[in-house]
């Protein structure tokens, strides 16, 4: 009687861990995809505040002499982008490494496959959004020279591609005007225009660059998850 007793307290208490377990599994699982879901509203923002930064661009480029407040609003939408990208980036690792590491006693858990498809999903969702806010931002800073060798050779003022990008990494908005105000009868619309481009292109140099460093460190990300997918799925 006493042996049945025991066996039956034993099985007891191994159900009672077996449950326990259930529930630290389903409350895991319930947390991670409530990060899942703030991943993906982030995103959706900074994918809003590109279309944002579009029109803003857009506004910009229609005016020989953009409004200040256009302007300023764009800054504001840019440290916005710059921090929820930083946020999401951070909330990624964060995601990958809670990850179970132990890659071979785990492959066949349909949890780890979640997990796993979750965070690559997130991933290339976040690459591909900030793939075309750097896009817009490229783009932006090509029209703008452009306007700036066009009111040069209105001056007369003619130079190459090369030359003009020298200039302009001179991060000096006067260089382009210094030696033309005396040789010609360029109105100072005309000069305000060029050293307003100028300034726009000199404040995206640094927002070019660390969306540069973000990519390689986020494709690095993506391609590591899809091997580790990919792996799972031969399992």
């Amino acid at each position: 009687m006493r042996d049945r007793l025991a066996d039956l307290t034993a099985n007891s208490r191994h159900e009672e861990e077996e449950v326990n377990i259930t529930v630290d599994k389903g409350a895991f699982m319930e947390d991670f995809f409530r990060r899942v879901e703030e991943i993906r509203a982030l995103v959706d923002k900074i994918s809003s505040q590109v279309e944002e930064v579009k029109k803003k661009h857009s506004m910009i480029l229609s005016a020989p002499n953009p409004d200040e407040r256009t302007k300023e609003e764009l800054e504001q939408l840019t440290n916005e982008i710059k921090k929820n990208a930083n946020t999401v980036r951070a909330k990624l690792k964060i995601m990958q490494q809670d990850l179970p590491p132990d890659e071979n006693a785990n492959r066949a858990s349909v949890d780890l496959r979640i997990q796993k498809t979750q965070h690559t999903v997130l991933s290339r969702k976040f690459v591909e959004v900030m793939t075309q806010y750097n896009e817009t931002q490229v783009s932006f800073r090509e029209r703008s020279k452009g306007r700036i060798q066009r009111q040069l050779e209105i001056t007369g003022k003619v130079t190459t591609d090369d030359e003009l990008e020298d200039m302009l990494e001179s991060g000096n908005p006067a260089i382009f005007t210094s030696d033309i105000i005396s040789d010609s009868q360029i109105t100072r619309q005309a000069l305000n225009e060029i050293e307003s481009r100028h300034k726009d292109i000199i404040r995206l140099e640094s927002s070019i660059k660390e969306l540069h460093d973000m990519f390689v460190d986020m494709a690095m990300l993506v391609e590591t998850q899809g091997e580790m997918i990919n792996n799972i799925e031969k399992m």
